[in-house]
C-alpha cells in the first residue's frame, strides 16, 4: 500500500502543501554567485559523477547485482522545496489542496503551510543531496535522487576543495542511500509503518501527556537517562519522546536507529571507495568534518536543535562507528544480514556496542 493509503496517518491532511512549497521558494535563500559556464559545469559533473558512482557503491556494498543505473534529478533551492513538500504530503498522507468536501484548506491547514514552506526554505540551503525513496511511479516506488547543485557549488567553496572531487564525493554518500533502498524496498515499508504510529491520534487524555512531560522535567533535573537510547533521552528528542504514548516512542526509535544505518552505511562507503575514485577523499573528509564541528551563530544553533539537525549530525558519526566496527570484524557479506527485515536491524542498544549486533543476529 502506498504511503498515502495508510489510514494511521493524518498530518498531512492538515496541511496545504502547495502554499509550503509555493512559499518556502520564495523564502529560500538567495544561492551563489555563479557564472552559466559554472552552473552548467556543476549540473553535468553531478549528473555523470551520479552514474559513475553506482558502480563502485554496489562493488563496495554487495548490493544490487547488475541492473539498469537511474538518473539523478539535479535541481535548485525552490526545485528541491517543491520535490520535498510533494515527498512529505506523500509520507504523512496529505491529499491534493482540497478537502473531502471540494473546499480549499481551512486557515489552520494554511498556517500550517505556511509554517512548513519556512522550514523547508531553511533547510534547503544546507541539502547536497537527497534520495527520495517515496517518489517514482503512481505506487511511490522506485525512488528519486536529487542533488541540489547550487549548495555543492557553496560547500565546495568553503571548503577550498578540487569541484570535480568534491562532487564525486557527494553523489557517493547520495548513491549510496539509493542502492540501500533499491536492494531492500521493505525499508520504504518499514519507514512508513513507523511514520503512521508516529503522526497518527494517540486518543490520550492531556492528562496523561501532561504526566509524561512532568516526568521528563523531573527526571532531567535528577540528570537521569533512558536506559536503551540514552543518545535519544535529551533536547528536542527528549521532549518529543516526553509527549508521546509508548507506541509513539518505539515508533521513533525505529526511524531514528534506521537513519542512523543509512546515515553510517553511506559514509562507512564514501571512505571504502577511497582515493581510487575521489583522489582528494582524505582531504575533503578533514575538512567536511571541521566545517560540521564548526561553532553556529546562536540563532542558526537555536534553529538546528528545533529541526533535530544536530541529531542528524550525532547519526553520521554513530552509525559510521557501528558500521565500521561490524564490516571490520565480520566483513561486508555478513554485515549485509542486517538488510534481510526488520527483526536484524540493530535495537537501539546496540548502536553503539555492534558487538552486541553481532551476538544476536550472527
Amino acid at each position: 500500500m502506498s504511503p498515502s493509503g495508510r489510514s494511521g496517518f493524518a498530518v498531512g491532511r492538515a496541511v496545504d502543501w502547495n502554499l509550503a512549497a509555493t512559499l518556502g521558494g520564495k523564502l529560500a535563500r538567495p544561492e551563489p554567485a555563479a557564472t552559466d559556464y559554472t552552473r552548467r559545469q556543476a549540473v553535468e559533473q553531478l549528473t555523470e559523477s551520479a552514474r559513475l558512482s553506482e558502480l563502485p557503491v554496489r562493488e563496495v556494498t554487495g548490493l544490487i547485482e547488475g541492473g539498469e543505473i537511474p538518473e539523478a534529478r539535479i535541481v535548485d533551492r525552490p526545485q528541491w522545496i517543491r520535490a520535498a513538500a510533494h515527498s512529505m504530503r506523500a509520507m504523512t498522507g496529505g491529499g491534493d489542496e482540497r478537502d473531502a468536501s471540494g473546499k480549499p484548506p481551512a486557515i489552520t491547514g494554511r498556517i500550517a503551510g505556511a509554517q512548513t514552506g519556512a522550514v523547508l526554505a531553511f533547510v534547503s540551503s544546507g541539502i547536497l543531496g537527497q534520495f527520495d525513496p517515496f517518489a517514482g511511479d503512481s505506487e511511490g516506488r522506485g525512488g528519486e535522487l536529487l542533488l541540489v547543485y547550487p549548495n555543492v557549488i557553496a560547500v565546495e567553496r568553503q571548503l577550498r576543495v578540487k569541484p570535480a572531487d568534491f562532487r564525486m564525493w557527494v553523489c557517493l554518500h547520495e548513491v549510496t542511500h539509493r542502492v540501500q533502498f533499491r536492494a531492500n524496498p521493505w525499508l520504504a515499508d518499514h519507514m512508513t509503518g513507523a511514520l503512521a504510529v508516529l503522526t497518527e491520534d494517540a486518543g490520550e487524555d492531556v492528562t496523561q501527556v501532561v504526566g509524561r512531560l512532568a516526568g521528563y522535567l523531573r527526571d532531567r533535573r535528577a540528570g537521569s537517562k533512558s536506559d536503551d537510547s540514552q543518545s535519544n533521552s535529551g533536547g528536542i528528542l527528549g521532549l518529543l519522546r516526553a509527549v508521546q504514548s509508548e507506541p509513539q516512542q518505539k515508533a521513533l526509535d525505529r526511524l531514528l536507529v534506521l537513519g542512523t544505518l543509512l546515515e553510517g552505511h553511506a559514509e562507512h562507503v564514501m571512505d571504502a571507495v577511497g582515493p581510487a575514485v575521489v583522489p582528494t577523499v582524505a582531504t575533503i573528509r578533514r575538512r567536511f568534518d571541521d566545517r560540521r564541528q564548526r561553532k553556529q551563530p546562536p540563532l542558526q544553533r537555536l534553529m538546528r536543535a528545533l529541526l533535530g539537525i544536530d541529531a542528524k549530525m550525532n547519526q553520521y558519526t554513530r552509525g559510521k562507528a557501528f558500521v565500521d566496527e561490524v564490516v571490520s570484524t565480520v566483513g561486508m557479506r555478513r554485515f549485509n544480514t542486517i538488510w534481510t527485515d526488520a527483526e536484524t536491524l540493530p535495537l537501539p542498544s546496540e548502536i553503539d556496542e555492534p558487538r552486541r549486533w553481532i551476538d544476536r543476529v550472527l
